[in-house]
């Protein structure tokens, strides 16, 4: 008896790395690129044809929807196929929206041709697959849970390092500015800082945010 191989979508803004997937998971025994997706709103709509077992997701897509949101709207219809994760970012700000939005796997892209296969296999089977740096940061926050900043928290200082004010961050979020202001305070405490500017170095030197 035959087993049927895993069908693969490939979402993907940067036609280069998506050639560079198929031509390494296409040699691989039992996987099939069936289909490929330049922006998130086309791969949303193509894994809902019912004929993908596992997606691999970018997290940036340029203009318009992002990975974790095409992984949300994915994963949440019935008989959704898996979401493998596949980027250059391995920050909380990137890994945490990613991972609550129902992706199966986190992998960064300079991984080695065999964990990606691995990777998919897995997730076709309903395990998940974390880069290892992505597991340790996991895991650190499970180990510490009263220094993890919490996803608005990433969110808030995410946008502080991008250069916005409070009022600005507020706006953005749809928050009171007097809210954000309290989520750096709780930010500030978690990381031993007093100024936005050190919670922001720390941060980054803690792989929370990115720059």
């Amino acid at each position: 008896m035959t087993t049927a191989p895993i069908r693969l979508l490939l979402a993907d803004d940067h036609p280069v790395v998506r050639a560079g997937l198929r031509a390494v998971l296409e040699t691989e025994p039992g996987i099939a690129v069936v289909a490929e997706a330049a922006t998130a709103e086309a791969a949303v709509t193509r894994a809902g044809r019912g004929d993908i077992d596992v997606v691999l997701m970018d997290l940036q897509f340029g203009r318009g929807m992002n990975g974790a949101e095409a992984t949300a709207l994915i994963t949440a219809r019935p008989g959704a196929p898996r979401v493998v994760v596949v980027t250059t970012y391995d920050t909380d700000a990137d890994t945490l929206p990613a991972i609550e939005a129902g992706a199966t796997g986190y992998l960064l892209k300079d991984a080695p041709p065999e964990e990606l296969a691995a990777a998919v296999r897995t997730a076709a089977a309903g395990r998940t697959a974390l880069a290892p740096s992505v597991a340790d940061r996991l895991m650190s926050r499970l180990r510490t849970p009263g220094t993890a900043l919490t996803r608005r928290e990433t969110e808030v200082l995410s946008l502080v390092a991008a250069g916005l004010s409070n009022q600005a961050v507020a706006a953005r979020l749809h928050l009171t500015e007097g809210t954000v202001k309290s989520h750096l305070a709780r930010v500030y405490a978690k990381l031993g800082v007093d100024s936005r500017t050190s919670a922001v170095a720390a941060a980054t030197d803690l792989g929370i945010i990115r720059r």
